[in-house]
């Protein structure tokens, strides 16, 4: 494991690795220990559910729209003819086509963050599945990222809509927002995204679903906030 720098270290000086804090609590830490680096870090949070992903029935998958954004801009393709292509250009989609785009994805070029697809062209992203699937990219009508309403979808991911999925060790990690936000809006966003992951609860779940919620930003110490609270 590599050393701590100076500055990590004075960041846990200032934490209780023990303690539970309330939200409010921890975003203010998180945006002190920040206010000391050179970029604009990302908040991240980390969710350890009780859940076995090895269950169809205990899988937790999702999206959450982040009421102040994610701070990132998301680029994204759109599978689409016609005049729903020029609907997914009009709405600010980055790549817009059908066959031509999938020979560009075939060859490697996946400079984007979120692929959006009318229904009518699933014949034609499904020969991508084994590219775009282990990437998390593969449009989902559950997700709404197959849509009949492709400018709907594409304004969605530009105004800080993200996917969540859980991991096979039970945990969903995201990055929700930047430590410039306010407290208040970083806080907003972390309820939303708790408050989707506990609406997602699957119903074969037995036991506690929440196990553990921790806050953290990119180059900062970690911090457990309180599942209890959050979940109200």
């Amino acid at each position: 494991m590599a050393a701590k720098g100076k500055r990590l270290k004075g960041a846990y000086d200032n934490i209780d690795r023990e303690s539970t804090y309330d939200v409010d609590s921890a975003v203010k830490l998180i945006k002190d220990c920040a206010s000391k680096t050179k970029f604009d870090e990302t908040v991240e949070i980390a969710i350890n559910l009780g859940v076995d992903p090895r269950h169809a029935d205990q899988m937790v998958r999702g999206t959450v729209a982040l009421p102040n954004g994610t701070g990132k801009s998301v680029r994204v393709a759109v599978f689409a003819r016609g005049d729903k292509a020029q609907e997914a250009t009009d709405a600010g989609a980055e790549l817009v086509g059908a066959e031509e785009l999938a020979d560009a994805i075939q060859k490697g070029e996946m400079n984007f963050e979120r692929c959006i697809a009318t229904p009518d062209m699933m014949a034609v992203v499904g020969r991508l599945g084994k590219v775009l699937g282990p990437k998390g990219l593969m449009p989902n009508p559950k997700l709404g990222t197959v849509t009949p309403d492709v400018a709907g979808a594409v304004k969605a991911a530009k105004a800080g809509q993200i996917e969540f999925r859980v991991e096979k060790a039970g945990i969903i990690h995201a990055g929700i927002g930047k430590t410039s936000f306010s407290e208040e809006a970083i806080k907003e966003n972390v309820v939303a995204f708790v408050g989707a992951i506990t609406k997602a609860k699957p119903s074969g779940v037995k036991g506690t679903y929440l196990l553990k919620v921790s806050l953290t930003s990119t180059m900062g110490p970690g911090l457990t906030i309180n599942a209890t609270d959050l979940a109200s």
